[in-house]
């Protein structure tokens, strides 16, 4: 790789943009390769370009140039789409090209690459997992570098098994902690008394309500979240999960008003569901081993935990009139999951903000959250909802 020039400013299709300082920058400048300021450059120029520099470049990374020149056909290439392919930004307008080009990326698949280390073998494991086109899976293994590393998702868990550990030792219990008198008594779960608390409606992922729940959880959040998180970044995973978090918690005070809530099932539910949507609908594509397998045991583990929440739920309490904790969650997880989580993945390194869907299903979340915020402001008065007392 070659350091580039400060960075430039180049007229294309009557907008200025900026080349910034990128160590993936070829130095190029703009009144060379489009002298008439129209915004593109022509095909011949561009291959002059990789001729002159392209063993400056990842292998990978000339593959795919090389099939944007050629999926061209009118012979010239928009100068905005070279700049953010460059930058790592790539348009859906430089995947289109891809997809229609005619080299259409034939050379060795990234699969019967030899001689990879270890920290290698497990990016391209991560991005055969995760993404469904191979030109993404080589762009993903040649820009990953471990920084940062997916921290997000093992913070979550560590924290998550540091609060059950301390819960255990001060309950003296370890399955089934919720029929502790005492395990909602702290300042994290979501009681329906407390709901004026807003921190609760995120802060109960921390607390589970037995090793089981714990254990299960924690699973699918490694094995999915880590991940997708290594691919589509922690901001992203992050968005994804949180949404699902809130989305169950007010999911919960809406339609089961009475009930608690603990347990991070909202956030792991909305990964997983999003991670399995992306895999049925890009099935073809999709080239990780055993993958019907592999979906049938995540849709078992989900129903297992599901179930065992349902159980839960309606299983006579220890300490009533306060029920057990509710298992609606789960499905505002789900629900987030299979709309805004679908649109995150299938948009890998994609601008989210130039996606329409993005914006439908996040404006419908936006709704949604402030009418559960209304509701709990003003439905339990109205309706005169018999609550359980304070813990």
């Amino acid at each position: 790789m070659v350091n580039s020039s400060p960075a430039v400013a180049a007229h294309a299709e009557g907008e200025e943009i900026e080349v910034l300082e990128s160590t993936d920058v070829l130095p190029v400048a703009p009144e060379d390769y489009d002298p008439e300021n129209s915004g593109f450059i022509s095909t011949e120029r561009f291959r002059d370009l990789l001729a002159a520099h392209g063993s400056e470049l990842d292998p990978h990374k000339l593959e795919v140039l090389l099939a944007l020149a050629d999926g061209n056909a009118d012979g010239k290439i928009c100068y905005q789409d070279f700049v953010n392919l460059m930058s790592n930004k790539r348009s859906n307008s430089f995947r289109r090209a891809i997809l229609q080009g005619s080299r259409q990326l034939r050379n060795s698949a990234l699969r019967e690459e030899v001689g990879l280390g270890l920290s290698r073998r497990l990016v391209r494991h991560v991005a055969y997992e995760t993404l469904p086109r191979e030109v993404d899976r080589k762009w993903y293994f040649d820009s990953y570098n471990y920084c940062p590393p997916p921290w997000l998702m093992l913070a979550i868990t560590i924290a998550e098994v540091v609060v059950f550990m301390y819960y255990g030792f001060q309950l003296n219990r370890w399955v089934l902690q919720v029929s502790s008198p005492y395990f909602l008594k702290g300042p994290l779960p979501y009681h329906p008394q407390l709901r004026a608390q807003a921190w609760r409606y995120l802060s109960y992922i921390f607390m589970h309500a037995g090793i089981e729940h714990l254990g299960l959880n924690m699973a699918m959040q490694l094995l999915v979240g880590v991940p997708l998180e290594m691919v589509h970044g922690a901001l992203r995973i992050g968005l994804v999960y949180v949404c699902g978090v809130l989305a169950g918690s007010l999911a919960v005070s809406v339609t089961d008003m009475t009930a608690p809530v603990v347990g991070s099932s909202g956030g792991v539910y909305a990964l997983v569901s999003a991670h399995l949507a992306n895999v049925v609908m890009n099935w073809s594509g999709m080239k990780c081993q055993f993958k019907l397998f592999r979906m049938a045991m995540a849709l078992v583990c989900m129903s297992v935990e599901f179930g065992r929440a349902v159980w839960l739920r309606f299983y006579p309490p220890a300490f009533p009139p306060c029920p057990n904790p509710s298992f609606v969650a789960h499905l505002g997880g789900v629900a987030v999951g299979l709309t805004l989580g679908v649109v995150v993945l299938q948009n890998y390194e994609q601008r989210l903000q130039e996606q329409s869907l993005f914006w439908i299903f996040f404006s419908v979340y936006t709704l949604f959250i402030l009418c559960g915020i209304f509701w709990n402001i003003f439905a339990y008065s109205l309706l005169d909802v018999k609550l359980p007392p304070p813990p």
